[in-house]
């Protein structure tokens, strides 16, 4: 099955940010484009604001005025559903209630002809439910495009339970065609990216809830030590917290109150009280020309070891070794086998390892764990959290060690799994739990977690870099610091962790 020919008509009923946005896309792609809108005169308003875009694209040399006068000319408000009879594809972006939208496609269906493909852009809501209104549900599919359509390439093609495979692969490929990056996924909550993501959230708000650290720390520490382009907290205020809140409750909400997708009360208290992000001037944070910028929690210098010892293997953290070596520290070798966890021992005899899921002072030796980084060269910043038996003079030792290597240092609480290091891990194990239940395959999954939501690494790749079965025993452990089945490890990753360790 090809993509839609371009002489084919494509409608796009609701003219919000989202319906403009896609009936643009269809249109620069070289289609006959109709609007639709239940409110009189949106659709004529939505034509005049796609108008003015693509006067800009002119304007900015994107598309020539030969180019933007032809689509203009093929972009057309409808009055009425009956216009869009000999429409090839009708998506539907309007309100997001199922019974409204289940009502619209059922008129659609005694409009449209036979072979007319008819989609969805929601979300949230089951494309398997909204197809169940329709006498013939094999045509209908889930087309969600992320916000600014006309600049975001990622397009989450969406199989209802009733979806035939003919209809999938025609959508695909004419969003391939459009120049969107199309992956394919099955009708579950949250799809692939709202479903894969949900750790990024709830971990950051659950160490604030512990107070381990202020939301401008943890999003300093996922920034420039885990490589993400936004922390959480500044990403859920662009967002609008009732808009994320309400995700992630529809999410946990359709997984039968799962603990692994459990909302955050602190989030909840932000949208009743109305501090929904940027949106309404005040989120996590304070916006405005006046308003103060929140600054992370950052040590004052100290002075460097002049040597420590490493002890068994320091993987994923191995480059730490050449770096101290860099910077001048003398970096000896400890006596036996090397194995792993290792750690670094500090001149005041205590030890610094890597975040493995347990907390700090469980350990029987003065630890300080510090966290994971994407990569330990290029990171700006590093996360400290040290048992109540470390001396002060060993933290100091620690913080001046990672400033010697030109790190900024964010001492933060007792925290099992830090704060890079266990939202990594979350994100690993529910993109692997996507994979076996065969919501999307691997590369898809990495690549909507790339482009949907811009990670640095696609999660599968991540956990390859870990390997698995590490991840698996840190959420093992951590599933013993809180035995609630959040961080119960999946079936799914479990078996993969078996896989790799033993090949």
């Amino acid at each position: 099955m090809t993509a839609l020919e371009l002489s084919s008509a494509v409608a796009v009923v609701g003219t919000g940010t989202m319906g403009q946005g896609i009936a643009q896309v269809a249109l620069v792609a070289g289609h006959p484009v109709r609007l639709y809108d239940a409110v009189p005169g949106r659709a004529q308003e939505a034509a005049d604001a796609i108008g003015a875009r693509l006067d800009r694209l002119v304007e900015k040399g994107r598309i020539t005025a030969e180019d933007r006068a032809a689509a203009g000319a093929r972009l057309t408000p409808a009055e009425s559903l009956a216009e869009l009879a000999d429409c090839g594809l009708v998506i539907e972006a309007i309100l997001e209630r199922l019974d409204v939208k289940q009502r619209l496609f059922q008129d659609l269906e005694e409009v449209v002809a036979e072979d007319c493909l008819l989609a969805t852009n929601t979300s949230s809501l089951s494309v398997t439910a909204i197809a169940g209104a329709l006498r013939a549900p094999g045509r209908f599919v889930g087309l969600h495009f992320f916000n600014p359509a006309p600049l975001l390439p990622l397009v989450e093609v969406v199989s209802g339970f009733a979806t035939d495979g003919s209809a999938a692969t025609r959508a695909y490929e004419t969003a391939k065609a459009w120049g969107k990056t199309p992956v394919r996924c099955a009708d579950t909550p949250g799809f692939i990216v709202n479903r894969v993501a949900r750790p990024f959230y709830a971990e950051a708000l659950r160490l604030y809830e512990e107070r381990v650290a202020d939301p401008a720390t943890i999003d300093a520490v996922l920034r420039e030590c885990g490589g993400f382009k936004m922390g959480p907290f500044e990403l859920t205020d662009l967002i609008g917290q009732d808009v994320n809140e309400a995700v992630t409750r529809s999410v946990w909400e359709s997984f039968f109150q799962d603990p692994k997708f459990t909302p955050s009360l602190a989030q909840r208290r932000l949208v009743e009280s109305r501090r929904l992000g940027r949106k309404s001037g005040q989120g996590w944070y304070a916006y405005g020309d006046d308003a103060p910028r929140a600054e992370p929690h950052t040590a004052s210098a100290e002075k460097a070891p002049a040597s420590v010892a490493v002890h068994g293997d320091l993987f994923p953290a191995d480059a730490l070794i050449d770096l101290m070596g860099k910077a001048g520290v003398k970096v000896g070798r400890g006596k036996g086998v090397p194995s792993y966890p290792g750690y670094i021992e500090l001149p005041s005899g205590a030890r610094l390892a890597l975040a493995d899921g347990t907390a700090a002072d469980t350990a029987e030796e003065p630890t300080i764990h510090f966290d994971l980084a994407l990569d330990y060269r290029t990171a700006t910043r590093i996360a400290l959290a040290a048992s109540s038996r470390v001396s002060e003079q060993s933290l100091k030792e620690a913080i001046g060690l990672f400033q010697a290597l030109g790190k900024k240092v964010s001492v933060i609480g007792h925290a099992p799994g830090m704060i890079v290091a266990r939202t990594v891990w979350m994100l690993v194990d529910f993109a692997l739990d996507a994979v076996g239940r065969e919501v999307a395959d691997a590369e898809d999954i990495d690549t909507a977690m790339r482009l949907g939501v811009n990670y640095p690494l696609g999660p599968i790749e991540w956990g390859r870099r870990l390997t698995t079965y590490r991840v698996a025993e840190a959420l093992d452990v951590l599933h013993d610091e809180y035995p609630t089945g959040r961080y119960a490890p999946s079936q799914a990753l479990r078996r993969q962790a078996v896989r790799e360790e033993y090949s």
